[in-house]
């Protein structure tokens, strides 16, 4: 592997010595012309202006009422604004440039020609930005950019005038509809308690126990209806004494069931359970038999229809109280609406009154010059060195690349060329090789070839040597360029003031 590497290394050396007059002229002519094309192109001066853009308390005011424009829309327009033809035009006739001289070509170049000369450069998300200018003039660069920004201010500080008188006459509007739309919802909120105010008043509690109540009583009056019924068949075909028997019979064993017979209800039950016995022992009541069976079925048919009356009552009550109960829901929901929406409502208006009163404390300030939305961090000085082209970089790259080029170029004129140049080449392709002539030197050409050598060498070496003076020549001049100073910078920075 070793040995390889070897034999690459010294085929593209013994390459470039074989071609050398052709590699050095093809790398000098490079490294030249890039050298004169440096001096050729026309330098450009930059102006560079640094501002700070504070955030518009119209944006703050209206934070949760209004949407407010994103940092990317933000710097969209100002962009736009800064390269638009009617903020060029007024800079140009601050400027003095006769724009209306040219023809309508020749002013649409030249729109365009600043407008991409212009860029805008954002330094933080927090509101800084840099706006750079380049000329061939470094004076019209750095007054082109002063005025350009101090433009923009003054007629951004206007529009936002113009905004906050907006703003006011907006959120104007605005408290009046929202104080409408507050007085028509607790009008509709006050008339639906009114309608619904017994249903509002009910308790869910109280109506369950209401109606478990009568769910109860109808369950006592449905069994005394029973017993009722039944001693009524009984009289339909027995005498009354037998039937009245049975009647307290049943009823003294319901007694019995939550009662002691020392109980007076019960004793009383069995008192008179003795005396029918009594009677229908002795017979003494067989003789009235047809009338008392007569009132016995006029008295049972009575009580039953008070029963069932009763009964239908406490099943009318029931189905009023269940319907009270499924209606209390529906009730409160629509009620929970009308109140969530006269609060909504209420809060946008206590909003709208409490934006309205600190715009127009900051109007108050704003008319007065007050409120400043853009600051001048680093306004725009006159430029002492070309921000372009940079000969020290590029002569620099000129003879990197003079070099790469040509020993490129050499490569591949090499693989272009098939002709058989060594004895292994030709046993390559399976000739066989009777013998290898020797080349003869002759001394009077060796010695004019040396000399022709040192010439072009010395000529080669003067030119490259010629190149990398005026490098660094230049070099020198970018590192000793005049720096402005301090007063000068003063100076500049008072000629620059925002009206």
């Amino acid at each position: 592997m070793k040995d390889t590497a070897d034999f690459d290394y010294k085929k593209y050396l013994q390459l470039i010595i074989k071609k050398k007059y052709l590699f050095v002229s093809l790398t000098l002519t490079i490294m030249a012309s890039v050298a004169i094309t440096s001096y050729i192109l026309p330098e450009k001066y930059e102006a560079k202006c640094t501002i700070f853009i504070e955030k518009s308390f119209i944006s703050e005011l209206v934070k949760g009422i209004a949407v407010a424009p994103s940092f990317e829309d933000k710097l969209r327009l100002l962009a736009y604004t800064m390269k638009s033809r009617n903020l060029l035009l007024k800079v140009f006739n601050e400027l003095g440039i006769d724009f209306n001289s040219l023809s309508s070509e020749q002013q649409e170049k030249m729109i365009r020609e600043f407008q991409d000369s212009t860029d805008i450069k954002v330094k933080d998300r927090e509101g800084l930005f840099t706006i750079t200018f380049n000329n061939k003039e470094p004076a019209i660069a750095r007054d082109f950019v002063n005025t350009l920004v101090r433009r923009y201010i003054e007629e951004n500080i206007t529009s936002k005038r113009e905004e906050s008188t907006g703003a006011i006459k907006f959120l104007s509007e605005q408290i009046v509809a929202a104080k409408a739309k507050l007085e028509e919802a607790e009008a509709k909120a006050d008339s639906f308690k009114q309608d619904n105010g017994n249903l509002l008043a009910l308790n869910e509690g109280v109506l369950l126990a209401e109606i478990s109540e009568a769910q109860q009583a109808i369950n006592e009056i449905t069994i005394k209806r029973r017993q009722i019924e039944g001693m009524q068949n009984i009289v339909k075909k027995n005498d009354p004494l037998k039937a009245r028997l049975a009647v307290l019979q049943n009823k003294k064993q319901d007694l019995e069931l939550i009662y002691t017979d020392s109980h007076p209800e019960v004793m009383e039950t069995n008192n008179e359970i003795a005396s029918i016995k009594e009677q229908l022992k002795t017979g003494s009541v067989r003789a009235g038999y047809a009338e008392a069976s007569a009132l016995e079925m006029e008295k049972i048919s009575m009580e039953l229809s008070l029963l069932r009356e009763s009964e239908n009552n406490k099943n009318r009550l029931i189905a009023r109280k269940q319907s009270q109960l499924r209606n209390i829901p529906v009730v409160r929901t629509g009620l929970y609406e009308f109140e969530r929406e006269k609060n909504s409502q209420k809060n946008l208006y206590e909003q709208l009154i409490a934006r309205y009163g600190q715009l127009d404390v900051s109007k108050q300030v704003e008319v007065q010059g007050k409120a400043t939305t853009f600051r001048i961090v680093d306004p725009a000085v006159l430029p002492t060195r070309p921000f372009s082209p940079k000969p020290v970089k590029m002569m620099m790259l000129g003879i990197l690349g003079g070099l790469i080029a040509s020993f490129s170029f050499l490569v591949l004129l090499d693989f272009l060329d098939k002709s058989v140049r060594n004895v292994d080449a030709l046993k390559s392709l399976g000739i066989q090789v009777l013998a290898v002539v020797p080349k003869i030197e002759n001394p009077v050409e060796l010695e004019a070839l040396r000399r022709r050598d040192y010439w072009f060498y010395g000529v080669a070496a003067a030119c490259f040597m010629f190149i990398l003076a005026t490098t660094n020549h230049e070099l020198m001049r970018y590192l000793s360029v005049d720096i402005i100073s301090a007063a000068d910078i003063k100076t500049q920075m008072k000629s620059f003031t925002l009206k």
